[in-house]
């Protein structure tokens, strides 16, 4: 559709806009029609102060389907899943798998580690052997000073800076860059503007003890000294499942191709936890990612053997959540979400996460090595057809028989053979109503 040459001048003051103000520029500027005003009007919480609170530019929000995985035990203890997320089948194949580890396993989990890091940058230093010298010398005043200025509540939770250390990274030109990692213990945060606000603060000491420049300061979502552990040991598995499965792990973890589908399988799982409970979801994918590359060959962040006539699974990664601050502190369906985990602390919740995550990888590599992925995963995926078809609720069932029935035949389905098929329930429905007038 497109906007109006002049939106530009009906930009100005947008930000300063209520929330129908800022609807009806939108339709002004030709963004938006009357329909989709209707639309969004209709569908939205009548309330938004939350939202203009959390994002600038509130037009509304955009639903994201919540449901809750069954079957999950871990550590021990019974939970229902909350999972917000969109894509057919991740909540079904997660509560199959849960019920047939619980049959025939567990689940374990650990966090290993407790700092997350922030870094400083000094992009161009005229001597990193006295640069190096004068921040270890002077380490202890550093720590001291952060965590008394910055970080004195988080210390006082058991929390604040632990550590900080230097690092030499070269440059192209022969020279070298000087990094400070700031080691910082976050408690139940996720941690990310302590961290840099402590980071912000050592720029100028830092500047003053060694007369370089500092160019940038920011934590890093690639930590790998907190890392969660999940486990999973099903025992007297199928010894022809178990060892199909440990192939497709072994090719997970040796080409980067596959990996990354792999690892979206894992993150399908984690991702969906972590939006429902109000986490940063994108910081968790970054570090994922660049953890599971941390060889210089991008890899599997799981990894499944046969061990004697069990399967064991371990996803190892820097899930770094938070159960106070932020969106999970303030909105409410977060919040419900937490206590229907009882997640009381962030390292809780990060094992939870892990758990899910690995539960998810196995339902898939499972489905890819027996039945293939298109016939448990299209199956699910009925529905969504039959409605893109353009089906009412009272055609879905016998849409869904017909395709079920086309789907074991032709080992496929599409939308043409949804739009096929309800052309055909239609026309049945016709000729049925007529012969009844008759």
């Amino acid at each position: 559709m497109g906007i109006l040459k002049d939106a530009v001048n009906l930009f100005n003051g947008f930000s300063k806009l209520n929330y129908r103000e800022r609807l009806h520029r939108l339709v002004k500027m030709g963004a938006l029609t009357l329909d989709d005003l209707k639309q969004l009007m209709a569908n939205q919480n009548p309330n938004t102060s939350l939202a203009e609170h959390l994002i600038e530019n509130v037009v509304g929000y955009f639903h994201m389907p919540l449901g809750v995985a069954a079957n999950f035990n871990i550590d021990g203890d019974d939970l229902a899943i909350p999972m917000a997320v969109e894509e057919t089948s991740i909540i079904a194949a997660a509560s199959k798998t849960a019920k047939w580890i619980r049959q025939n396993g567990d689940i374990t989990t650990e966090v290993i580690g407790g700092t997350l890091i922030g870094q400083i940058q000094l992009a161009h230093l005229k001597d990193y052997d006295a640069f190096k010298a004068v921040i270890e010398t002077n380490k202890s005043f550093l720590i001291e000073q952060a965590n008394t200025d910055v970080a004195a509540n988080m210390v006082a939770r058991g929390g604040g800076v632990k550590d900080i250390t230097v690092r030499a990274i070269p440059r192209d030109n022969g020279d070298q860059m000087g990094v400070i990692h700031v080691h910082v213990n976050t408690c139940d945060a996720m941690g990310a503007n302590m961290i840099n606000q402590v980071c912000e603060y050592l720029k100028a000491p830092i500047e003053n003890l060694t007369k370089e420049t500092v160019t940038m300061c920011i934590l890093s979502n690639l930590n790998d000294e907190k890392i969660t552990r999940a486990t999973i040991r099903l025992r007297n598995i199928d010894p022809a499942t178990g060892y199909r499965i440990e192939e497709a792990s072994l090719f997970a973890e040796n080409d980067p191709y596959r990996a990354a589908t792999h690892n979206k399988g894992v993150l399908n799982g984690i991702d969906a936890v972590l939006i429902a409970t109000g986490n940063d979801w994108r910081a968790v994918e970054a570090g994922v990612h660049a953890y599971a590359a941390r060889s210089g060959q991008y890899r599997a962040v799981s990894r499944w053997r046969m061990d004697g006539d069990d399967l064991v699974g371990v996803l190892e990664a820097p899930i770094i959540v938070g159960t106070v601050g932020g969106v999970t502190k303030v909105h409410p369906t977060a919040q419900m979400c937490l206590r229907m985990l009882g997640a009381k602390d962030a390292n809780r919740l990060s094992c939870i996460v892990a758990a899910v995550g690995l539960v998810q990888n196995l339902g898939a590599i499972r489905a890819l090595t027996t039945v293939g992925i298109i016939q448990g995963h299209m199956k699910l995926h009925i529905a969504n057809l039959s409605i893109s078809a353009g089906a009412t609720e009272k055609e879905l069932p016998l849409m869904a028989k017909k395709l079920e029935e086309i789907l074991e035949l032709r080992k496929r389905i599409s939308l043409s053979h949804a739009i096929e098929v309800l052309r055909d329930v239609r026309a049945k429905a016709k000729a049925s109503l007529k012969s009844s007038k008759v």
